[in-house]
């Protein structure tokens, strides 16, 4: 019995395969929506527009081009919608920190400036 092709596919494969598709399916659709502005404006100047109609040929290539394409990768729709994680490097880490750090010292200044102020306030009266 041979194993279906979508079986064999690895999860690094499927996952790619998911953003092409993803990619391709959002070119299909900004296609769309550019032919649909291109052609109302056609329909609004009301002539035939010398400058559209190849504008209008190119947009539909591009979209059967994406339609295509998105045929091809359509089996990255089976991949899990799980998001990878990745492991954030030690500068990462040690940076998170040290801005930690900073925000809760500058808090500490705050606090201390406004506790200086309040004495300050109640010295005068």
């Amino acid at each position: 019995m041979a194993l279906n092709s979508y079986e064999n596919m690895s999860r690094k494969n499927l996952l790619e395969y998911k953003k092409k598709y993803q990619a391709f399916r959002h070119h299909a659709w900004a296609g769309l929506g550019f032919l649909s502005v291109a052609l109302a404006v056609r329909l609004i100047l009301l002539e035939s527009s010398e400058i559209l109609t190849p504008i209008i040929f190119i947009l539909m290539l591009y979209i059967l081009i994406a339609l295509l394409f998105t045929y091809k990768y359509r089996t990255g729709l089976s991949a899990p919608d799980e998001t990878i994680k990745i492991q954030p490097s030690d500068e990462i880490e040690k940076e998170k920190i040290k801005a930690e750090t900073e925000k809760k010292h500058l808090k500490l200044e705050k606090k201390k400036a406004k506790a200086e102020a309040k004495k300050e306030k109640k010295a005068k009266k």
